[in-house]
């Protein structure tokens, strides 16, 4: 945990921004995988973590703004569970950790619920099916409603903010960056013909967990590159072909670091490779150049989709005015996602409050381009907020058929040309930035991606 000093003022200023009412914050409980002693990895609630920091199930909390009071509901273990799982710290000794002074046991959550039941009361979207029905039973309202009823002024207030990293949590992202790094290197290492992509995985997995972190999301490690979230592992590497890792750790305070590097099966990238590596380098290049406060992340993610057009163009692959081929959406045949998204306590930070909360703002609405939708940061910058750069091309073959199935753009893309591709795959490069008063800065420590960092770790590989 963070000193209870920083908890205190994160609740400060949510109630400032909320103004009155309570606020249901449930934390979130062990998930049985097959029968209830055999459980899922617990997980804390991202917003509970931030407000709270308490990293056990069996939590919740009630700030109550009108009363200026703030409740730690919760059980002291029985000898039955300290037989079992030790010896714990104690409800109150909890609740002082995070600068909390009233405890109340689990009961009587629903007491006090019901004793307030006429007042305002605010909680974020569930996305868990207990909590749903938790706050069912609490609220009393129909599970189906429980989502829709969801505070919209809670939502804002903690996207407020959450969306600005402090000094605390920017190093503790770098840690998740730097644990990610290792993980990268040595997937790079380990790469070669007749291995499986799940020796690799398993390794750079295990690498989190013995830094006593996690993997901040299932990670994407594959040959089938052209396929966005990939999470399949038993492939067999073959020589000529590309691998993919999207992968991150997640810090002991629960920081995501979130990177992927493409790198060829053999020593070298093959010349078509190259072409298409260079590309995705440029892009990514291009877009960190333009990082500053005051740009909105979709101009950033359009000087991207312009580079992408404009290579493809010189390669062959597309034709016509870049420009005009951007504007129109062509070039989402090949780059059909968003350029990046924000990060932090979550992978894709904030995303179950709604990505329209965290990626735009009021007067901002998404774009129903294809390709362009899929853009979940698109407002402007700010100093502190914490995100991906990750540009990519692919060649989905499906989605290459379809399009020219229905002569889609044929006076932007060369489709002739692009059969020769269809077996490529694709390339993805990703790093983690942070805003800063003039520009942005790269966190952790830089991780090879040039077409000579990448094929001189292959090389040594062998």
């Amino acid at each position: 945990m963070f000193d209870a000093k920083i908890y205190i003022e994160r609740r400060k200023r949510l109630k400032e921004f909320v103004g009155s009412g309570i606020l249901l914050f449930p934390g979130n409980n062990d998930v049985p995988m097959n029968y209830p002693a055999n459980q899922y990895h617990f997980r804390q609630d991202s917003s509970f973590l931030y407000f709270f920091g308490i990293d056990e199930p069996g939590f919740n909390v009630i700030i109550d703004i009108d009363e200026d009071k703030t409740i730690l509901f919760g059980d002291d273990f029985e000898i039955d569970d300290i037989i079992w799982m030790g010896d714990q710290p104690t409800v109150r000794e909890r609740a002082e950790s995070a600068g909390i002074k009233d405890t109340a046991t689990s009961k009587e959550l629903n007491h006090y619920i019901k004793k307030n039941g006429k007042r305002k009361i605010h909680y974020l979207p569930p996305y868990r099916a207990d909590i749903i029905l938790m706050i069912s039973e609490l609220l009393e309202m129909s599970p189906e409603r429980v989502k829709e009823n969801a505070s919209i002024d809670l939502i804002k207030a903690v996207v407020s903010l959450r969306e600005k990293k402090s000094v605390e949590e920017i190093e503790e992202i770098e840690r998740a960056v730097n644990i990610t790094r290792e993980m990268h290197i040595t997937a790079m290492k380990m790469a070669k013909p007749g291995i499986y992509e799940r020796d690799i995985a398993g390794a750079i997995e295990g690498i989190a967990l013995s830094k006593g972190a996690n993997i901040s999301f299932p990670v994407i490690l594959t040959v089938h590159g052209e396929t966005l979230h990939n999470h399949y592992h038993g492939n067999k590497l073959e020589e000529g072909r590309l691998i993919i890792n999207d992968s991150g750790a997640e810090s002991l305070l629960h920081y995501a670091g979130d990177i992927t590097r493409t790198f060829p099966v053999g020593k070298k990238f093959t010349h078509r490779q190259k072409d298409i590596y260079t590309l995705v380098y440029n892009a990514q290049k291009a877009a960190i150049n333009s990082l500053k406060p005051g740009v909105s992340y979709k101009e950033v993610h359009l000087i991207a989709s312009r580079t992408f057009a404009e290579g493809l163009k010189d390669l062959g692959l597309m034709k016509g005015n870049p420009e005009d081929a951007v504007s129109e959406g062509a070039h989402a045949l090949f780059f059909p996602h968003g350029l990046g998204h924000m990060m932090g306590l979550d992978v894709h930070d904030m995303e179950n409050l709604g990505e329209d909360f965290v990626g735009y703002k009021e007067g901002l609405k998404r774009s129903s381009q294809f390709g362009l939708a899929y853009l979940r940061l698109a407002k402007e910058l700010e100093p502190g907020f914490v995100f991906t750069v990750e540009p990519g091309l692919y060649f989905i073959p499906k989605l290459i058929d379809l399009w020219k199935g229905e002569n889609k753009f044929i006076d932007f893309i060369n489709y002739e040309k692009l059969e020769e591709y269809k077996d490529f795959g694709g390339v993805r490069i990703e790093d983690d930035y942070l805003v800063t008063e003039t520009g942005a800065r790269l966190l952790g420590e830089p991780i090879p991606k040039t077409v000579e960092e990448i094929e001189d770790i292959r090389s040594s590989a062998y």
